[in-house]
């Protein structure tokens, strides 16, 4: 069956004022910008039609609207990206909204086909979904840049820190799961998340936006997806990316 725009519709929020790294969307990448890099790994698994990206600032539009790329101008007081998100699927109409970090350049299409495939499966409880991946080196582990999950049995979301996480009472890494940077919200589940005025605590101290569902006791249902490369958020990431890049 043919799915169209109505059915999902992928965002790329990119916000200009990162706080860690100011215009890391519009940063070089191998000749390409970031948030380009990221929207074309999107292409690959879904249409131009289904995309947009979602930013505060009109540098990014007219790169945006320069390569043909669709992009909505948001507001520049959204708390996070899925508010962004939240303020285009009040203009959007969709049964699903997939938030893709818009600093992920090397996002795998495989694992947005199965997101997208789990939103359009979901039970009707279901209103929030992310993805992580298997942790394999003890660099990502003690990163403070790598969000790690706690997840149940049933793969519901516990935690998520940027502590070293879980561990051993030595402090050990055995394992641990890394946060992927692609999320799937209802409309009502981002109704409720924007209707926030304020970061939930733990939201505001960890910097992650998803502890803003579990604080508000809305259930997040992780799926597993292959990791491939490095997200974005400071000027050395920008450096590991190109190192990896160069290596592919």
């Amino acid at each position: 069956m043919t799915q169209t725009p109505t059915d999902f519709l992928v965002v790329i929020p990119a916000r200009y004022a990162s706080s860690r790294f100011p215009g890391k969307a519009l940063a070089q990448l191998g000749g390409k910008a970031v948030v380009q890099r990221c929207y074309e790994q999107c292409l690959l698994a879904v249409s131009a039609d289904n995309i947009v990206v979602a930013t505060e600032d009109n540098r990014i539009v007219d790169f945006c609207t320069a390569n043909n790329i669709n992009v909505i101008l948001t507001s520049d007081n959204c708390l996070t990206g899925t508010d962004r998100v939240a303020e285009v699927a009040a203009l959007r109409p969709a049964q699903w909204y997939i938030n893709v970090q818009g600093d992920e350049p090397f996002l795998d299409p495989a694992g947005l086909t199965q997101i997208i495939d789990a939103a359009l499966n979901a039970k009707p409880t279901t209103q929030v979904i992310n993805a992580y991946s298997n942790i394999t080196n003890e660099e990502d582990f003690r990163s403070v840049t790598v969000p790690k999950v706690v997840c149940s049995q049933d793969n519901m979301l516990l935690y998520a820190s940027r502590a070293a996480i879980p561990t051993t009472k030595s402090l050990q890494f055995v394992r641990a799961r890394r946060q992927i940077g692609m999320y799937a919200f209802s409309a009502s589940a981002l109704q409720m998340f924007a209707a926030q005025s304020d970061k939930t605590p733990h939201e505001q101290l960890e910097d992650i936006e998803i502890l803003r569902f579990v604080e508000m006791g809305v259930p997040v249902q992780m799926i597993e997806v292959d990791s491939v490369g490095i997200a974005i958020d400071t000027p050395e990431d920008l450096e590991r990316a190109k190192q990896f890049l160069q290596t592919r």
